[in-house]
């Protein structure tokens, strides 16, 4: 929970500190345990991913894919009551650091027993699409 010397930015900065972090680690379930129990993911070009397992087979997949590190930057968040949203932009890192994809985000978080959670969570490449 923000207090006086902390914003709601802050929170959310150190949340997504957390979420690279597992993600280095390879921590799927880590990960997914960043969201609330019942949060979203909406990925280009598939359905809703919904629930705890959901979200966490979705970034193991993303993992063994070769997605070893990503980078969150937070470009601005709007605080509603126990609601946060939050744009930004993510970067994906293949093996040897190589650059993977780059794009934005939204994210809907929520506060959950003083923790800011994920929510709601989409996001889309802003590289473009591969010719015809």
């Amino acid at each position: 929970m923000p207090t006086l010397t902390t914003s709601i930015s802050d929170e959310i900065r150190r949340a997504n500190a957390t979420f690279e972090a597992n993600f280095e680690r390879g921590d799927a379930a880590a990960v997914a345990g960043l969201y609330t129990p019942n949060g979203v993911l909406l990925p280009t070009g598939m359905e809703p991913i919904e629930g705890p397992a959901g979200i966490q087979a979705f970034w193991q997949g993303a993992m063994e894919m070769g997605i070893k590190r990503v980078k969150l930057h937070t470009r601005e968040v709007e605080q509603l009551t126990d609601t946060a949203i939050e744009l930004g932009n993510y970067t994906l890192y293949g093996p040897q650091d190589t650059q993977l994809d780059q794009g934005k985000y939204v994210v809907v978080w929520k506060e959950q027993e003083g923790q800011w959670k994920l929510h709601q969570d989409i996001w889309n490449t802003s590289q473009p699409a591969p010719a015809q």
